[in-house]
Parts: structure tokens; C-alpha cells; sequence
């Protein structure tokens, strides 16, 4: 991994995980342990370890089955000082409730992409918005964080002219890029498919 990341650096997600990349929440949170970020969220029993993305997938689609939405998979692995939270086909750390539990007192990162294909990018410091937009439309930027950021959006792969993006733009991907450069976590695939995760149901938000 480079040490200034663009979209193409991030290719293999798609290509290594596709059934996480069908729909997902991948969150880093700063200076929290994986079982800080699953209390936050509202897990706080059974909370179990699985190892790898491709068993947390199969947790959360069979978990969804049997709680039909009621209560929500989520699992949290630990990243240096960070807490890398994965939600497959999830969205508690994309939404304003979660994000101020998530964030009190510290910062975090989101890259978001609902099943029906709504895709966002978000940083959150302590409940408060510093930057978000739509991956599709990312001239379009919210938060205090917007006019300044927009060299490291622009780095990471993204177009902020006001254009149609080509049906094989890497914008997935270059929201991962983004999220480098902001928290200066890289991933990569062995590290999410070799990780160990914390994982168990929190209550769904309405």
C-alpha cells in the first residue's frame, strides 16, 4: 500500500470480497478497543469471535434471516489505535444515531453502500459532521471539513466536477482511499481476511 493511496489501490475489494462489497459499513474509530465499539453500538451479550471477512458475511446473512431486522450483526476488529467495524448489508455507524454514540469523544471514518445502491462517505468527530457526501456527487460536500478536504478527495480518485461518472468509475474505492489518507489506516485483504472480530447483535435503529 502506498503511502498516499488513490482508487487503485483498493481494486482487489470488489475483486476479493464480493459478497461484502455487494452492500456494507466499514467504519474506523480512533483510540476504541473492538468491545468498546460493539458496547457503543449497543452490543452487549453474546458476543462472539470469528475469524475473516467471508465468515462475518455468512454470520450476518444467516443472523438477518433469523432476526428478520429486529436486531442487527456487528462486528469490530482492532487496527494499531483503531477499531475497524464492519457491518455486511449494515448501516448503525452510517446513521446519525450510531455516529453520535460511535464518535463520542473521538473521530471516525465511514464508507457506506446501502443494498439499494444509496453510497456515502462520512467523518464524524464526536457526534459532529465534518464532512459527507455522496460518492456519486462528491462536488456536492457537507461539514466544515468540506472546502478543505477537497485536495485529498480530489487524490484519492475522485472527480469533483459537476460529470457523469463512467459505469466503471472506482469511487467504492476511492472512498477507501480517502479514508487512508484522513485516519492513515491502510488495509488490505489479507489484513481483513485475516483478522480476528468481535462480533454480536445490537438493537436496530428505527
Amino acid at each position: 500500500m502506498t503511502t498516499s493511496p488513490t482508487a487503485h489501490d483498493y481494486t482487489w475489494f470488489r475483486e476479493r470480497f464480493p459478497d461484502l462489497a455487494e452492500a456494507y459499513c466499514v467504519t474506523l474509530v480512533e483510540g476504541l478497543s473492538p468491545r468498546e465499539a460493539l458496547l457503543r453500538l449497543g452490543v452487549n451479550s453474546e458476543i462472539r469471535v470469528l475469524w475473516g471477512v467471508r465468515a462475518l458475511c455468512e454470520a450476518a446473512f444467516g443472523d438477518w434471516e433469523l432476526w428478520d431486522g429486529v436486531r442487527a450483526f456487528v462486528s469490530a476488529a482492532a487496527v494499531g489505535n483503531w477499531a475497524l467495524v464492519i457491518e455486511p448489508n449494515g448501516f448503525l455507524a452510517a446513521v446519525e444515531q450510531g455516529q453520535e454514540k460511535l464518535s463520542r469523544g473521538t473521530r471516525q471514518i465511514t464508507c457506506f453502500k446501502g443494498v439499494s445502491g444509496n453510497e456515502h462517505f462520512s467523518w464524524v468527530e464526536d457526534g459532529e459532521a465534518l464532512l459527507e457526501f455522496d460518492l456519486l456527487t462528491p462536488g456536492e460536500r457537507f461539514g466544515r471539513e468540506a472546502d478543505k478536504a477537497a485536495g485529498q478527495i480530489r487524490a484519492a480518485g475522485f472527480d469533483l466536477r459537476d460529470v457523469e461518472e463512467p459505469d466503471d468509475a472506482l469511487y467504492e474505492e476511492a472512498a477507501f482511499a480517502l479514508a487512508e489518507r484522513l485516519t492513515g489506516v491502510p488495509l488490505d485483504a489479507d489484513l481483513l481476511d485475516g483478522a480476528s472480530y468481535l462480533c454480536g447483535m445490537a438493537p436496530e435503529l428505527p
